[in-house]
């Protein structure tokens, strides 16, 4: 397997994988997730793919992409609240649905732990929804525990005012 930056010519390949993960997210939670769209639209993708403090990898195997990792380099620096530290944030991780089983998950994460180190992290996060308790399982078998909740009352049907 080989994981890289992404870049422009993946665009076609990271909006398919993009929309597998809606899938999951609207299956799991339809109330919040549109069906049949994807995160970014290719336009913001090509802004965001020459962004240096938001890199995305790519995995891929025998010339296919069969997984992606969105992530932010989030800083901290003389805040108020919080200690001065660097944090590779995980936005988003994916593995195509053909290749699930075959542990590109894991080196999709160990590759962004080990870029985290290089930049002298102090930790890398990432939020998973409760809805998708595969991907919460994994996540802790990679060694991540959970650092805050998300907590939500839903008031109605959906409907904005």
């Amino acid at each position: 397997m080989d994981i890289r930056r992404a870049k422009q010519e993946d665009i076609p390949e990271l909006n398919r994988l993009l929309h597998q993960v809606l899938m999951v997210h609207h299956e799991g939670r339809p109330d919040l997730f549109k069906p049949d769209c994807t995160k970014y639209t290719d336009e913001e993708l090509s802004v965001l793919l020459e962004e240096e403090k938001r890199p995305v990898f790519a995995a891929f195997a025998d010339g296919k992409m069969c997984g992606y990792a969105f992530c932010v380099v989030e800083e901290y620096r003389n805040d108020n609240i919080h200690t001065d530290r660097r944090t590779l944030y995980i936005d988003d991780i994916c593995v195509d649905e053909t290749a699930r089983g075959q542990h590109v998950g894991t080196e999709l994460y160990r590759y962004c732990v080990n870029y985290a180190r290089e930049l002298g992290c102090y930790n890398v996060t990432l939020n998973v929804w409760t809805c998708n308790p595969g991907a919460e399982a994994f996540y802790r078998a990679m060694g991540m525990q959970p650092y805050k909740t998300g907590m939500e009352t839903i008031l109605g049907n959906g409907e904005q005012s």
